[in-house]
């Protein structure tokens, strides 16, 4: 008699995360034993998600990838990463705001603007030229794809994929997009270590020391925490209040899709609700962290629960499985007849992205120019991780104020950023609606430039992270 834990159904809701786990440990080793993929700066997500991509190119009576399953997985691990870092308790660096990180979390919103007009200015033209293939809106994925990252280029290319349905247009927006972040790891790393050999070779570049970077226990816990180990462990605290967190970001989604709204609402803010999980979780996670601290403060709460070490590394893991899982998402077969403005778009967002980030970082961050750059232009091309890893290069010790400023810039970024986000909504309805958001977005870009070069910067000293943050 067979156990009843030998059905498939029992294991098929593991089968992903074992085959991404797999994936991960696999392209760790590759990375270890190539040299020339180690210095390539390639995130190791973005090589496990080739590995299963390639894998399921292997024929087998069942596919090795479930695609809904991998888009799910993506989803979900966007919002959760984003809520883990929302929760993090606020330290004194962290609450010091000034000028220059307003104006960077102002140049994070002006690339998507930019980036939002380059995608714009390729996918227009190619719907009258080729109709049939090209959707005139999915310019607007190009900062979804490379200023967001695989989780927001896959949600609102779904959105994009429904609105051209309605339309009577037949556009994969999901693979489309994830496609697009995809690249936009690659187009980030290549360009990264070319611009990082040119540096070297003008003696620009310090040589890397990794092992003068120390950490001490402040780093990990801080005295009045709760123990690691008692009737539960720490980092189960930790996970329970990011799944928390995250069944209130349920609720409130849920409460928005009941709510009665016009047929304007109905088009363009319910669908935008599910989309943006992971604005909504960052919102949520600062408030549940700032009633935390204020029961703290009161002594209704006596020890601290929240632990930012392990929240980082929630979020860390969170990221990895999410870039893993988007990237193995994608199905090349919906993707014919899109390769000409796949490749446009890449190609031109990166150069694009180059040249405004390159030359604006010459005005915003005078003295660490070059910082300031790579870690703005490896962000923005794929997740603050990559533009950390490229910082590292330069700069390992975090001795200039780049590393503060990308951590930082996010809340202000937010701010800047919500008129796009609202956007994205809007310009998928009809052609015109997508030519007002190009002329919206131009406006916005003049006056983020204005702000950005023409606002006085603070006079306080910063202080410098000397720790990686994901």
């Amino acid at each position: 008699m067979s156990s009843p834990f030998a059905s498939i159904e029992i294991w098929s809701a593991l089968r992903p995360f074992m085959l991404i786990a797999v994936a991960l440990l696999l392209s760790v080793v590759l990375q270890r034993k190539l040299e020339w993929l180690r210095r390539s700066l390639v995130p190791t997500a973005l090589i496990a998600g080739l590995l299963l991509l390639i894998g399921n190119c292997i024929p087998l009576d069942t596919p090795l990838v479930d695609k809904h399953a991998m888009e799910t997985i993506t989803y979900h691990a966007l919002g959760l990463g984003f809520g883990a870092l929302a929760l993090k308790k606020s330290t004194r660096s962290t609450a010091r705001q000034s000028a220059t990180i307003a104006r960077t979390g102002a140049l994070t919103a002006a690339t998507y603007l930019v980036q939002g007009l380059c995608g714009l200015a390729i996918s227009i033209p190619l719907f009258f030229w080729w109709k049939d293939d090209c959707f005139y809106a999915s310019g607007l994925l190009l900062p979804m794809a490379y200023g967001q990252g695989p989780g927001q280029a896959l949600n609102m290319g779904n959105l994009f994929a429904e609105r051209s349905a309605e339309q009577g247009y037949v556009f994969a927006g999901s693979d489309f997009g994830l496609t697009l972040a995809a690249t936009g790891f690659v187009a980030g790393s290549v360009v990264g270590v070319i611009y990082l050999n040119i540096m070297r070779r003008k003696g620009r570049l310090l040589q890397r020391n990794d092992s003068t970077t120390h950490y001490t226990l402040a780093d990990y816990e801080a005295p009045d925490e709760i123990p690691h180990s008692e009737s539960i462990d720490k980092l189960s605290i930790q996970l329970c209040l990011v799944f928390a967190m995250y069944a209130a970001v349920y609720m409130l989604m849920s409460t928005v899709e009941h709510c009665n709204l016009d047929t304007f609402g109905q088009r363009t803010l319910k669908p935008l609700v599910w989309g943006f999980n992971f604005l909504w979780a960052t919102l949520l996670g600062v408030l549940i962290r700032s009633v935390f601290e204020k029961l703290q403060k009161r002594s209704i709460i006596h020890r601290t629960y929240i632990n930012n070490h392990m929240l980082d590394r929630i979020a860390g893991v969170c990221f990895d499985i999410m870039i893993t899982a988007g990237t193995a998402a994608i199905c090349f077969e919906r993707l014919q007849g899109l390769l000409l403005p796949l490749l446009l778009m890449a190609i031109l967002g990166a150069v694009v992205t180059f040249l405004f980030l390159y030359h604006i970082s010459r005005i915003l961050f005078k003295g660490y120019a070059d910082e300031g750059f790579l870690s703005m232009f490896g962000m923005l091309t794929g997740t603050a991780s990559n533009g950390m890893i490229l910082l590292r290069e330069v700069d390992p010790q975090f001795s200039t104020p780049a590393a503060r400023n990308l951590v930082l810039q996010s809340i202000p970024a937010v701010l800047f950023g919500a008129p796009v986000l609202l956007l994205m909504g809007y310009a998928p309805l009809g052609l015109r609606q997508t030519l007002i958001t190009a002329a919206i977005l131009m406006v916005l870009l003049v006056g983020l430039i204005i702000f950005i070069c023409f606002t006085p910067k603070s006079k306080r000293k910063t202080t410098s992270l000397n720790h990686d943050k994901h």
